[in-house]
């Protein structure tokens, strides 16, 4: 993503992006994340394990379920992975926004004050202003 793009983004998305960006084993965990959760990943899996069960091995089923096993485990590591760095850009961003809600809370008191304090300050002159006449 290019530096245009990313200021037009919440800061910790860019945040999150230039750290996905700047490790290669982020990027590598994203790829494969994608593509299994893609239909090209099931309709792929679909037609190897036909083709494997069909044509590779008589019986199959010994060395097909070891392999989907050990594919089931590591597609679950990338899904943890996945939701592990999305908790944690979650919280990034629910801190960063607690944070800016909070300065805008602050300022919104500050001028609601210096508003009442130069209405009173109004009114406490006006009277005066209209003895005078």
């Amino acid at each position: 993503m290019s530096s245009p793009d990313l200021a037009r983004h919440h800061p910790v998305v860019a945040a999150h992006h230039a750290t996905s960006a700047a490790d290669v084993q982020l990027r590598i965990a994203d790829a494969i994340t994608k593509f299994a959760g893609s239909m090209t990943f099931v309709y792929l899996h679909a037609v190897i394990f036909i083709g494997w069960m069909l044509f590779v091995e008589t019986n199959p089923w010994p060395t097909l379920t070891l392999v989907v096993s050990l594919e089931a485990i590591f597609l679950s590591t990338f899904v943890m992975i996945g939701q592990n760095r999305q908790a944690s850009f979650q919280q990034a961003k629910a801190d960063h926004d607690f944070i800016e809600s909070e300065l805008e809370l602050k300022s919104n008191t500050e001028l609601t004050r210096a508003i009442h304090a130069m209405t009173t300050e109004l009114h406490n002159r006006l009277p005066a202003a209209s003895e005078a006449r």
